[in-house]
């Protein structure tokens, strides 16, 4: 499943309401790639079952292959607490393998959206196997395409020691699923209930076990909840990859709410219930820059919000900026009628907008995406990570980078049609209009115009973008021709830039370079002198050559322009007129005037269309800017 699709999740009450969903998209031509399952798909909320009114099973599995024939995803929720049902299946064969985390002998109880439940130890190999077995059920009654672990820190509604309570239904059907309805008493007696020193868990200074599994509780070969409490949904990821990996050996999709250091290897993360606030849309930013460090590169937060519904104006923002978040998924909300992006005709066209550029970097995005697996480094990162001996940028957390050089600097300020924006030294293009150039000589504050449905997303110099065409679905768009964006300093006469792309079959387990599996290539450009020169390295270049896959167009910018491009070579070879290639300049225009003497320095774009190179071979391109007569 590639990298940077786009997806929308939550409560879909049945079957229907997600087929108008799926179709819904289509009509406001905003890109889809996955659909979401909450828990609606269950039965009584029960983890590996399926509703048989809402969601009927034939139904549903003509839906998915409908929706797996063009390349889109599914993926549902699974819950770590298993409920308490002498009927359940899942239950029975969990207690019959011993696999639960248990208080004194027995398994722990607690209360999620079943009722009471007791939670799977991880850490016990059984409970992997297990687990394992589960999944291994449940995909043979939906194939769906990943899992979604949520709850996973462990949440419990209830705290303590707590039992069934007995003459009532728990929980009553009425009323908020979460208020505890087990019958509990706080557990004070041991020092690992109540350590000597305390913590403000949640906010409230409650005890640390608040709201969790107790701390006194038991894991396998007696290793204590205090001492394994974050690494639950860690050891959950890890027990997850390994089950769906073992399904058809295919690279697993896991979304996991709780994480720990490692946690990337095996899970995306998603920031939780953030609100559809404007303070939790500038709050995102600075978590997703965080979680990248943390080593978890695959991560967004839920676009609009969760709760309280956003205003139309906060979701048109939200879009600009989620759009480019390594992980991006908009939140269809519980608390208010369905926030889909094609709700409001603004929202719908911002979407458009910035989804629509997100398709056609995927190729970059994609190959952050092996970088991150390959180096540890983050997808989005901040400013200091490319400029660290700018210390301008050191604080920054209002804009980010997506890899090195691509910047984007959103609106997080309800009322504002512009932003001040911090352009670190060098020359700055914007990828909407690349005819724009931005010059900042030391860094400098600018401020960009930014009505609505206007992302500010621009190109540092010194760097080759990897490019397609875009697309509803990241199938499709992975299909289409590609193009190369070069960037040097505006009017240099002397520069370099550089970039790099890796290709690959997107399901495999592992992405590495193996013998027909996968593609990368190394590119490279100069311009010296007047002459402009760019070529390719290839590395393992069959898997792109049996693709079929070919660099359509390129476009060069910045280039000084007092003479005009001529001489176009490819392989050693002029390009004749007889051949259907096209070489056209363009004059860029500056935010501000950039003065060389007593003239202003005239630069152009050049773009050479019309090409048909292979991804999977190694070219080289040159042509001349000659000398205005």
């Amino acid at each position: 499943m590639p990298t940077g699709f786009h997806q929308c999740r939550w409560g879909y009450h049945n079957l229907s309401v997600v087929e108008d969903v799926v179709e819904n998209y289509k009509k406001a031509q905003i890109p889809l790639d996955v659909i979401w399952n909450d828990d609606d798909h269950m039965d009584g909320h029960k983890d590996f079952t399926l509703n048989p009114n809402n969601y009927p099973r034939p139904k549903l599995l003509a839906f998915l292959e409908k929706i797996h024939s063009i390349g889109m995803k599914y993926i549902v929720i699974i819950d770590p607490g298993i409920g308490v049902n002498s009927s359940y299946g899942v239950y029975q064969r969990g207690i019959a393998d011993d696999v639960f985390i248990k208080y004194e002998g027995e398994p722990y109880l607690a209360q999620v959206w079943p009722g009471a439940v007791n939670f799977p130890d991880f850490l016990n190999p059984k409970t992997v196997d297990w687990w394992g077995d589960e999944i291994r059920r449940f995909h043979e009654l939906v194939p769906v395409d990943g899992l979604w672990i949520d709850m996973n820190e462990a949440s419990n509604f209830c705290s303590g020691l707590c039992k069934i309570p007995k003459g009532k239904v728990c929980p009553s059907g009425t009323g908020p699923g979460w208020v505890c309805c087990l019958d509990c008493k706080n557990i004070t007696k041991t020092r690992w209930d109540d350590p000597p020193y305390k913590i403000n868990a949640s906010g409230l200074q409650v005890p640390i076990g608040y709201k969790t599994i107790a701390t006194s509780a038991a894991h396998y070969n007696g290793v204590l909840e205090y001492d394994a409490h974050s690494l639950y949904g860690f050891s959950q990821s890890i027990a997850t990859h390994k089950a769906l990996q073992g399904l058809e050996g295919k690279r697993p999709f896991i979304l996991s709410r709780s994480t720990y250091v490692g946690s990337g290897k095996y899970a995306a993360h998603w920031t939780g219930d953030n609100k559809g606030t404007w303070e939790d849309l500038k709050y995102s930013i600075s978590t997703m820059i965080n979680f990248g460090i943390f080593g978890v590169p695959m991560v967004g937060s839920d676009i609009c919000g969760f709760y309280p519904a956003p205003t139309e104006e906060l979701c048109n923002r939200w879009i600009e900026v989620g759009a480019f978040y390594p992980f991006s998924r908009d939140h269809a909300n519980f608390y208010s009628p369905r926030q889909e992006l094609y709700q409001w005709d603004s929202v719908a066209e911002s979407a458009r907008t910035a989804l629509g550029m997100r398709y056609r970097i995927l190729p970059y995005l994609y190959t952050l995406s092996y970088e991150a697996h390959t180096t540890g480094a983050p997808i989005a990162r901040p400013l200091f990570f490319s400029f660290p001996d700018y210390t301008e940028c050191y604080g920054l957390s209002t804009q980010f980078l997506l890899g090195s050089s691509l910047m984007i600097s959103p609106v997080l300020e309800q009322g504002k049609s512009q932003v001040k924006a911090l352009f670190p030294p060098g020359s700055w293009y914007s990828v909407f209009d690349m005819t724009q150039i931005i010059t900042s000589e030391g860094g400098q504050y600018v401020t960009l115009d930014a009505p609505l449905h206007v992302v500010n997303v621009h190109l540092h110099q010194n760097t080759i973008l990897p490019m397609q065409q875009g697309g509803m679905i990241s199938k499709e768009a992975r299909m289409t021709p590609f193009s190369l964006v070069v960037t040097f300093p505006a009017g240099a006469s002397d520069g370099k830039a550089a970039g790099k792309l890796f290709v690959d079959d997107d399901e495999l387990p592992e992405m590495k370079l193996a013998s027909g599996s996968a593609t990368y290539v190394d590119f490279y450009a100069t311009v010296s002198q007047g002459t402009v020169k760019l070529w390719s390295e290839v590395q393992e270049s069959k898997f792109a050559l049996d693709k079929g896959w070919k660099i359509g167009k390129v476009n060069v910018l910045g280039l000084d322009g007092s003479g005009a491009p001529s001489t176009l070579e490819l392989d050693g070879k002029p390009v004749t007129a007889a051949s259907n290639v096209e070489m056209t300049s363009l004059e860029q225009k500056y935010l501000e005037d950039l003065q060389v003497g007593s003239e202003k320095k005239r630069i152009v774009m050049v773009e050479v269309n019309g090409l048909e190179i292979p991804v999977g071979k190694n070219f080289a391109m040159s042509w001349k800017m000659g000398i205005k007569g």
